[in-house]
């Protein structure tokens, strides 16, 4: 963010917000906006308080009678959900999958889901949730969708184990939104899968 406003020599004075300051900041922001002073929250990859650090300090500025404007910006789950190909008049968002303990009730629970799924998943972790998907949900048809809107961005399509395969010999780096079909979703309507 330094960078961006530096650019446009914009000079501001910036806070760090994150999920491990959030206690010792909210109380600080919220005495700024109640003695009048105007706030952005950024987020540097993603749309805050959308899996991202945020959520609390809007509810406390909505508690105190603060205005929060929302400013549109570019979001992953939308971006991810426009370009999959999978059904997009009905889908569930889960952020990211619990690491261990709940994670295969989750997954178990939204194999009924009919609609998309779609998660968030880190690279170092993005095989062991395919792997996870096939053995819970079977071989679904997924999108695996990464650095949206970057100069690196690529979406990788197929069956969870197709999927698998071709992430045998890569090593993927930066983020990851994973779109797994429902479970009515019929791939008769795409063309030249990969």
């Amino acid at each position: 963010m330094q960078r961006l406003l530096g650019h446009y020599q914009i000079k501001n004075r910036i806070l760090s917000y994150y999920s491990y300051n959030e206690s010792k900041r909210i109380p600080q922001i919220i005495n700024y906006l109640l003695q009048g002073q105007n706030i952005a929250l950024t987020s540097e990859a993603g749309t805050p308080t959308i899996s991202d650090p945020g959520l609390r300090l809007v509810s406390e500025c909505v508690r105190n009678g603060i205005t929060v404007v929302p400013v549109p910006g570019a979001s992953a789950v939308m971006a991810a959900l426009s370009a999959s190909g999978l059904t997009t008049n009905r889908f569930v968002f889960e952020g990211f999958l619990p690491r261990k303990k709940g994670r295969q009730t989750k997954l178990k629970k939204l194999a009924e889901e009919e609609g998309t799924i779609i998660v968030f998943e880190s690279a170092l972790r993005i095989q062991k949730t395919i792997e996870d998907v096939v053995k819970i949900m079977g071989n679904r048809y997924i999108v695996l969708s990464r650095e949206l809107t970057k100069k690196f961005e690529e979406f990788i399509r197929g069956f969870a184990e197709d999927v698998l395969i071709q992430l045998a010999s890569r090593k993927l780096k930066g983020e990851i939104v994973l779109l797994i079909a429902g479970k009515e979703f019929k791939t008769s309507h795409l063309k030249n899968e990969h």
